[in-house]
């Protein structure tokens, strides 16, 4: 199976820019914004992207913040790091939209702009334990769900 970005239908006639890396050197493909999102102090934000990810079933893709977006807007992913699991692609709560949770933890409104780069995705595969039992059950969850 192959790894793509592709934007869900919700915004197909939108602009988006699939997620690119920067450099040849670069690890993260940045993820931008769909939209223009007011972050007041204290407040946390599910940011849209009008994206999905395709992965193997042996990866995860695992999303960060930007460094810039705690030097520069005084913000932070409030899960730390998010884990996009291969099952969460296409799944029927919401097609798999990655959301990137922002907090603002400074005294100050933060904005973001449309189309600006906010996390990076970052590809990597996980193994499971030798023991493992067959795992039978399948996502029924969105966002922040891998059951109900």
């Amino acid at each position: 199976m192959n790894r793509k970005f592709e934007v869900i239908e919700e915004y197909k006639n939108h602009k988006i820019t699939l997620p690119v890396r920067q450099t040849t050197g670069s690890a993260g493909y940045d993820i931008a914004s769909l939209e223009h999102t007011t972050i007041k102090p204290g407040e946390l934000k599910l940011v849209k992207t009008g994206l999905k990810v395709m992965i193997p079933s042996n990866e995860a893709l695992l999303v960060y913040a930007r460094s810039s977006l705690g030097l520069k807007k005084t913000l932070m992913m409030s899960n730390g790091v998010g884990v996009i699991d291969s099952d969460y692609y296409n799944n029927a709560k919401n097609e798999g939209h990655i959301l990137v949770p922002l907090y603002n933890f400074g005294n100050k409104i933060s904005e973001i702009e449309a189309g600006e780069r906010i996390a990076q995705g970052i590809f990597t595969k996980f193994f499971k334990v030798d023991e493992e039992k067959n795992v039978l059950s399948q996502r029924k969850g969105g966002f922040g769900s891998s059951k109900s």
